[in-house]
């Protein structure tokens, strides 16, 4: 059930109705199932609030009969309360291991658990979990008018309060959220010497953005320019071997103009990774941007002071991961490397350093963390982006993830809901202290849980830090909340089908999809971004999501993931 502002308030006196009419034949009643599903709908959250008993006469009006309805109206308070959640949820136990980006991932599952036989593998829907808010109104009388097409059910208030909101009910049980209208168009113009950061800035950048949904692409001119076939040494950066000059112009300026064509064809962020090291050429790029009605420039200058940080830079670039040096001893591409980097500090010109460049807008980020400048930054998106840029930190760290154990929902295969561990669940709480200390010593730890039991239960064995993110929550199965897939499937089952056709984007009546899980993970990306040695102990779909942050997973393979129960993951994000 959804409501919206009423600008007319109901006197006290007045009666406030809400008619449902459905174009749903009325199948004749099965008085067993009928029987069976009126107990099992008792025993649940459905049975006792209005919104689940609309779902219910909706979607299967033979099966609610007034003892029901009756029996509902009893239960239901006088005042607006929440329902207490119930239940946990069911889950595929699978291995799973990916590398990928700049983030190592690692599984080490606690071999000493023993999952209950109902956590066999298994393909299955993802879960959730709801809270119900009651509203002040009660089922009162149930009539059907003589057409047998249709149903039409009449709710009435209970009680002569006062009421200021008018509902409105859906046709469907759950409906699919949509993407955002990513309208904006914005080029990112890095700018920086070599060993600095930059291509480590473009792809969290990128990975970031994607995971919320915009299309983002980097356009390396270095690749362009191996692609070319141009030569890599260092004389080919030197300023003075002016046909380079101009071979190395015509590359910036063919790699700029695929990235804009690219946003024209549906982009919304093109990353231009670039040195860009002088104001001629930024000059070049703001100007070729201009020329584009709807096109933004945010010049983005990544400066590193730490000599320890940069030499590390140049060992990665040269100890065989870089194409230019595929064919060089370590020596040969560290000896032609540096005299790169010595050509391009010979005319490099920082951003705005002398407060030519102030109309531009920019962000200038200092060691990744340390300090940041930002200048004209106006649109929702360069907001972001700015944002983002100010969390993040290169420091070593681990970032481990695990569900929490065993819940009693898991035993009985219902979603959502806030179960307590089951025997294998504490089993599992008790062995995870060790299981941390393993794989990282006396280092300080912070651990992170949502706010249902089975978190907190899992947690409860740690010597750590602990902080409760009400936004770890499990997502929100709605009216579907302690329900079974099976139940799910057998009296939903057109929304069933749209769940499994789509999952990213379904979203339960009354709940959440992937989609809105992912809005609402934001902050908690953002956190984690700032922070060092985090465990989060989570559920499925949220760590799903998390996972897919990290790892760079396109948006509609989230929902299968698989993150095995008594399992930890490891995450070591790297700065290169």
């Amino acid at each position: 059930m959804t409501s919206t502002e009423d600008d007319s308030a109901v006197s006290d006196s007045e009666e406030c109705e809400t008619t449902i009419e459905l174009s749903r034949p009325v199948p004749a009643p099965d008085p067993v199932k009928q029987q069976q599903f009126q107990q099992k709908v008792a025993s649940t959250p459905l049975g006792s609030t209005s919104d689940g008993l609309l779902a219910l006469l909706r979607d299967h009006p033979e099966l609610v009969s007034t003892k029901l309805a009756a029996a509902a109206e009893r239960n239901l308070p006088d005042e607006t309360v929440t329902a207490p959640r119930v239940g946990s949820s069911t889950s595929s136990y699978a291995q799973a291991l990916h590398e990928g980006g700049n983030v190592t991932s690692t599984l080490f599952p606690n071999q000493d658990m023993v999952l209950s036989p109902s956590l066999a593998p298994t393909t299955s829907m993802s879960r959730g979990s709801s809270q119900y808010s009651l509203p002040d109104m009660a089922m009162a009388t149930l009539s059907s008018v003589s057409d047998p097409t249709i149903h039409t059910s009449v709710l009435k208030q209970s009680s002569k309060k006062k009421i200021s909101r008018s509902m409105s009910i859906s046709r469907n049980l759950g409906e699919q959220s949509h993407k955002p209208d990513h309208s904006e168009k914005i080029v990112v113009a890095m700018v920086g010497l070599p060993a600095r950061g930059k291509s480590y800035l473009s792809n969290k950048l990128m990975r970031y953005l994607r995971w919320r949904e915009y299309q983002v692409r980097v356009f390396n001119v270095g690749q362009l320019r191996r692609a070319r076939a141009f030569e890599h040494t260092a004389s080919f950066f030197n300023s003075a071997n002016l046909e380079a000059v101009k071979s190395r112009d015509a590359l910036a300026h063919e790699c700029l103009n695929q990235l804009i064509s690219w946003l024209k064809q549906g982009g919304n962020v093109g990353i231009l990774d670039a040195t860009n090291t002088t104001k001629a050429r930024r000059k070049q790029i703001a100007d070729r941007v201009a020329k584009e009605s709807g096109m933004r420039l945010v010049f983005l200058e990544s400066i590193c002071t730490d000599p320890k940080v940069v030499e590390k830079n140049v060992e990665i670039k040269v100890r065989g991961t870089d194409p230019d040096y595929a064919k060089a001893t370590r020596e040969q591409a560290k000896d032609d490397f540096l005299r790169r980097i010595q050509y391009y500090e010979a005319v490099y010109e920082p951003l705005d350093a002398d407060g030519t460049e102030r109309p531009y807008t920019y962000c200038k980020i200092v060691d990744v963390g340390r300090s940041a400048t930002m200048n004209q930054i106006a649109s929702y998106l360069e907001s972001q982006i700015a944002f983002y840029l100010l969390n993040l930190h290169i420091a070593p760290r681990n970032i481990f993830m695990s569900r929490h154990g065993e819940s009693q929902y898991n035993v009985e295969g219902k979603i959502g809901g806030d179960a307590d561990l089951s025997e294998h669940g504490w089993a599992y709480a008790r062995a995870l202290p060790q299981l941390i200390r393993d794989h990282i010593g006396d280092e300080p730890l912070t651990v992170w849980h949502s706010s249902l039991r089975r978190t907190a239960q899992t947690a409860s064995f740690l010597k750590y830090p602990k902080l409760v993110w009400k936004s770890l929550d499990e997502l929100d199965a709605g009216v579907c909340d302690s329900m079974t897939y099976k139940e799910i499937a057998e009296f939903y089952p057109e929304d069933y089908a749209s769940r499994d056709e789509d999952k990213f984007n379904y979203r339960y009546r009354g709940g959440e999809s992937y989609r809105d899980l992912v809005e609402r993970l934001e902050p908690v990306i953002m956190e984690l971004e700032r922070q060092d040695n985090i465990l989060i102990i989570g559920h499925q779909a949220v760590l799903r999501a998390l996972y897919a942050y990290f790892m760079g997973y396109d948006q509609h393979d989230l929902p299968y993931i698989k993150v095995p129960l008594h399992t930890v993951i490891q995450l070591t994000p790297k700065a290169c």
